[in-house]
């Protein structure tokens, strides 16, 4: 890593955390649901991410929706661990499956991560998965991420 781009990073943890604000997405955008599973979802009332997450605040909820959904309390589980790390701006719909399938389940697991330790998983997960290093976010994206999370996990 050079010099400037360490500079860069290590300044990142320096500014203070300006509040950051959950960001709410279409169900439809979260990976792992297929069409049914998102029309059910919208009959009853769970059309967003943030819907979602407020319906499955509890295990007892989150077991009800399985069962009136005929799924997997699992798949709901998993359901909701996306829809939480998607709350994250930078991380949202494009990186919340990445991250949960290197084994972060929620924001504030995220959170305490560190950096080196994130990167190498991810990093890990797209060779293994693509081939290809070069589309793997870089470290100052994965940084953002965690002072969001950071920011986040404060604000609960």
């Amino acid at each position: 890593m050079s010099g400037i781009t360490s500079i860069k990073m290590q300044n990142l943890d320096r500014f203070p955390q300006s509040k950051v604000i959950s960001k709410n997405w279409q169900i439809s955008k979260l990976p792992g649901l297929n069409a049914q599973e998102q029309a059910q979802l919208a009959q009853l009332g769970v059309s967003t991410t943030l819907q979602l997450l407020q319906q499955c605040q509890t295990t007892t909820q989150r077991q009800a929706l399985a069962t009136q959904l005929r799924v997997r309390v699992e798949t709901v589980n998993k359901w909701v661990a996306l829809a939480n790390l998607a709350r994250i701006p930078s991380v949202g719909c494009q990186y919340c499956g990445v991250l949960l399938h290197i084994g972060i389940i929620s924001v504030a697991q995220l959170a305490q991560t560190p950096l080196h330790q994130l990167h190498q998983q991810v990093l890990r997960l797209q060779v293994t998965t693509t081939q290809r290093r070069d589309l793997c976010p870089s470290r100052s994206e994965m940084q953002v991420w965690i002072n969001q999370a950071r920011s986040l996990a404060s604000h609960l």
